[in-house]
């Protein structure tokens, strides 16, 4: 879901084809939806089952609003029965523990459950950029892409998040076969085209947009530099 993106997608460039959108109009449904939901759950949190309370957890996340989230969170006994092994509701703990820095709290979620795989791709950014924001803060400066790499390599995956696969330059090898295909047919995908490649591959859009810039780049190199410099490209694309 593109609205549970840490940061906004990167514009490929050269493509002025890709304008800022307006926001869409599901997303404007998705936080009216989730704000009378929460104001009915605030009133009667008692009468609502798990799969109601998943229900509007997941449309508090849809709408993107952290604030909203933490709020409808902070309603819940942490001795609730409705926490116990629901993969929505410890998303949504695990993206606003990310949100208001809690770090420790964050990777004690995480490793609290085996989350499905279809969760794993938002799961491991949330990991991975929490890392970086704890090393740059107490570094004092911002992390270049050597730092992120030796970062994962210090700070593995929990294998919670993370089916085993093994990785080709940061990426997955079918993640990275995907993204080489739809290069092949367009060097300059379109947004929609992005969300999709996004999808299939678990990466984020940032990484995805990231990839084909990078990958553009590195085609406009002189040949006889191109083997030497595939990996440090595809460590920058997995960096961001």
């Amino acid at each position: 879901m593109a609205s549970l993106s840490l940061e906004p997608t990167e514009q490929s460039e050269n493509s002025p084809e890709e304008p800022t959108a307006p926001e869409p109009k599901a997303e404007q449904d998705a936080v009216q939806v989730a704000e009378e939901l929460l104001q009915s759950f605030q009133k009667s949190a008692l009468s609502f089952s798990t799969d109601q309370v998943s229900c509007l957890c997941e449309a508090l996340l849809q709408a993107g609003n952290v604030d909203r989230l933490w709020r409808f969170l902070s309603t819940i006994p942490p001795s609730s029965e409705l926490l116990r092994g629901n993969e929505t509701l410890l998303k949504a703990q695990a993206l606003v523990a990310f949100h208001r820095e809690e770090f420790k709290e964050l990777y004690a979620i995480l490793e609290s459950h085996d989350f499905h795989s279809s969760n794993h791709g938002f799961l491991q950014d949330l990991y991975l950029k929490a890392r970086y924001k704890e090393a740059e803060r107490s570094r004092g400066r911002g992390l270049g892409a050597v730092d992120k790499y030796r970062l994962r390599k210090k700070f593995p995956l929990p294998k919670t998040i993370w089916d085993g696969e093994e990785t080709v330059y940061c990426f997955k090898e079918k993640s990275r076969n995907a993204l080489k295909d739809c290069y092949k047919n367009n060097r300059y995908p379109t947004p929609d085209e992005k969300k999709n490649l996004a999808k299939v591959t678990g990466l984020s859009l940032t990484q995805v947009s990231n990839w084909f810039k990078n990958r553009r780049q590195r085609d406009r190199t002189p040949s006889g530099t191109h083997s030497k410099r595939q990996e440090h490209w595809e460590h920058k694309s997995a960096a961001a």
